[in-house]
């Protein structure tokens, strides 16, 4: 009897570690959630429509811009090749009788809003299906994709809400301070807004493009890191997705500490139909450098966003740019182009000031240190890393605040000390994970064999 017992408890399918981790997910779904309701009665005390809410429409309304494909291909990497083809098919069905039908009831839908609820029926009938007819490691792997595919679907709904919070939420801005810090780097702004204009309507079109199509950059990458999923039957422990959704997790709360709306907005005419020259602190980017002055916070309007500091185009990029390094050659060289052109955009049109690049680099190489410790167990090397990088982001944004005018005055000093600063923590990064990279084992020397006479 006692023997059948030992056998029952020893055969048992538990595994050391798995209970901890099972509670990690579940307290980070909670808190998700939590989050998530948070937005939308945020949202709706400002008197518009939150995430919750908006993503529930587009299953019958006309679907906003945005990724609801990208978050469907994500999806898709858990599924075969068939299943593939079978789930695309569908979702472009279901989109062709959304727009027929649509047409023929005479709904006037606004450009660029056709297509998109079927990709997002797809995924919630892929969430369905796993429920209803999987069980087991099989259920787990499709609804694993199902979340991905509408994390990005949902985040950027997240992202737009919060983007609109700031606004309502922030009404004076930081600028001047950040305007006078960024003379320690030459105001950067400044010059590559003058040859931006210089080079007319070809470089601002690819320009342009660059900068929205970065969610298209990253799917691609993703999707490329992810592409064993269907055969290897589980997720890789790192890719793209985990660092971008991290990163515009904790980087828009960074706004509502630091609201900046960048250097088209407060010194020059403004964009988008938003802003505008009544709003500027003065008229002058891109050809007139901000004066020197003592600066002090400004009122905006309540329509553009405080999203500068720190850039998260500049985050997004970099993380494009050092999930591509073990891709093939095309897309390594992609991902740099993506992030020297994104640098360019957001400097070139006015959208950030060149400190608020220095941060966000900062900013992406923190956070991807972090989780890529987080799989490691938090050893010594990275706590270092991540501390560092968590020390020097603070700090930075510390001098942009009550330091500006020193920095302002003395830009051959307080210039190299930012950029070595970013630096540091490049260096810091680049040593730190290739001392993870495994070390490829030494071959055994042969003895040498008798010669057969």
């Amino acid at each position: 009897m006692s023997s059948r017992i030992d056998r029952s408890i020893t055969s048992a399918p538990w595994r050391p570690g798995r209970q901890p981790r099972v509670v990690l997910w579940a307290t980070a779904g909670v808190v998700a959630l939590g989050f998530l309701i948070g937005v939308e009665v945020m949202s709706r005390h400002y008197g518009a429509a939150g995430p919750i809410t908006v993503q529930a429409r587009e299953v019958v309304f006309p679907p906003k811009p945005g990724p609801l494909y990208g978050g469907l291909a994500l999806m898709m990497v858990v599924l075969t090749w068939r299943q593939r083809f079978i789930a695309l098919g569908a979702a472009i069905g279901i989109d062709v009788l959304f727009v027929l039908g649509r047409w023929a009831a005479g709904v006037n839908v606004p450009e660029g809003h056709l297509f998109g609820n079927g990709a997002l029926w797809v995924m919630l009938g892929c969430a369905v299906f796993a429920i209803t007819r999987r069980t087991g490691p099989e259920r787990v792997l499709l609804l694993k994709g199902v979340g991905l595919g509408l994390l990005l679907v949902t985040g950027r709904k997240i992202g737009d809400t919060w983007l609109f919070i700031t606004a309502k939420s922030r009404p004076t801005v930081l600028d001047p301070y950040v305007a006078m810090a960024d003379h320690a780097l030459g105001s950067p702004s400044w010059v590559v807004g003058r040859a931006v204009e210089a080079s007319g309507s070809v470089g601002s079109y690819l320009l342009h493009f660059v900068y929205g199509e970065l969610a298209v950059a990253a799917i691609v990458v993703a999707v490329y890191q992810l592409r064993n999923v269907a055969a290897e039957r589980r997720f890789p422990r790192h890719h793209l997705v985990r660092t971008f959704l991290v990163i515009g997790l904790l980087g828009p709360a960074v706004y509502m500490v630091f609201p900046v709306v960048g250097p088209v907005f407060a010194y020059g005419p403004g964009a988008s139909g938003t802003g505008g020259v009544e709003w500027a602190v003065v008229n002058l980017w891109p050809h007139t450098p901000a004066p020197i002055t003592a600066p002090h916070p400004v009122l905006y309007d309540g329509l553009t966003p405080r999203n500068c500091m720190p850039s998260l185009h500049t985050a997004w990029a970099t993380a494009i740019f050092i999930h591509s390094r073990n891709a093939p050659r095309p897309m390594r060289y992609a991902g740099t182009f993506w992030l020297v052109a994104t640098v360019c955009a957001t400097l070139g049109f006015g959208y950030h000031y060149g400190v608020d690049l220095v941060a966000g680099l900062v900013f992406a190489l923190t956070v991807e240190a972090a989780l890529r410790t987080y799989d490691r167990g938090w050893d010594r090397s990275g706590v270092q890393l991540v501390a560092h990088g968590t020390v020097v982001f603070v700090a930075l944004l510390a001098s942009y605040r009550w330091l500006p005018l020193k920095m302002a005055a003395h830009p051959w000093v307080f210039g190299p000390l930012v950029l070595l600063a970013l630096a540091s923590v490049v260096y810091g990064y680049l040593r730190t994970t290739k001392e993870w990279e495994p070390k490829a084992a030494p071959a055994l020397l042969r003895e040498p064999q008798p010669e057969l006479v």
